[in-house]
């Protein structure tokens, strides 16, 4: 291990509106899969440490449920309580946003972040999807004049190459400190609350618009042997009506989201 004065540690915050790629970059960086991914908004719900070690330093990264304008509905307020409360205690903060996308979600975002004394980077996701690039200067200008952004980052996270750069810079912010997990240690969550996570993503993937994010999984049965793992959860839904779509005609939801 480093010395102290020559190793980096420290916290970062990941924040964006919902469905921006959060938690893909999150996964991307750390080099595994530990944030569950869909196409809809909002499938993070919960505040995850993911932990990167490297040789010269340790970036604990903090994935958030998405931050979104209004919140009516008492999940949706829950969510945002608990990304916003996430910006407390870090050292740096990454703001996610999309490319030529900006509205009042990435707005109310940016004014809560004003509020704090936490360093900003802006990474700017979905890169790849501009076909046409020249309109890339001129909404990087703009989100440049709105903050005084420590660096903006233009990427696609699901490019190596990028994600590597952006790892690069981030280091570099983070404060001269010796590791505060060991090498081994990855997450802060166990791996029952992870495979409930797991269970759940396959679910929403699988039925889109169908059941909404209140849907809940929760471990009855954990078995780990030495060459199998077996798991037995209860899936939680509010009517009859969406009990019978997660099953599916005889058990083809459930079946698949076993397998």
């Amino acid at each position: 291990m480093p010395a102290a004065d020559s190793h980096r540690c420290g916290y970062v915050a990941v924040v964006g509106r919902p469905n921006v790629g959060k938690s893909t970059l999150i996964n991307r960086l750390l080099g595994i899969k530990l944030s569950i991914t869909s196409k809809r908004p909002q499938t993070t719900r919960d505040r995850i440490l993911g932990i990167q070690t490297l040789d010269n330093a340790q970036m604990i990264l903090v994935d958030t449920p998405g931050i979104h304008y209004g919140g009516r509905r008492a999940l949706n307020r829950y969510m945002n309580r608990v990304a916003t409360g996430s910006l407390e205690g870090v050292d740096l903060v990454v703001l996610v946003i999309e490319a030529l996308q900006w509205g009042i979600d990435d707005e109310s975002i940016l004014a809560r972040l004003r509020e704090t004394a936490v360093p900003v980077v802006l990474v700017v996701n979905k890169v790849d999807r501009v076909p046409d690039k020249e309109l890339l200067l001129p909404f990087l200008a703009a989100r440049g004049a709105d903050h005084d952004y420590l660096e903006i980052v233009p990427l696609s996270a699901r490019r190596k190459r990028d994600v590597k750069r952006l790892q690069e810079r981030l280091i570099k912010y983070l404060p001269q400190a010796p590791a505060e997990y060991g090498a081994d240690e990855y997450t802060d969550r166990s791996v029952r609350f992870l495979c409930c996570e797991a269970i759940r993503e396959k679910l929403i993937r699988q039925l889109g618009q169908e059941v909404p994010h209140r849907l809940a999984v929760e471990l009855t049965q954990f078995e780990q042997a030495p060459k199998h793992c077996r798991i037995e959860a209860t899936i939680w839904v509010e009517s009859k009506g969406q009990k019978n779509i997660v099953i599916g005609a005889k058990g083809a939801v459930l079946k698949q989201a076993g397998s």
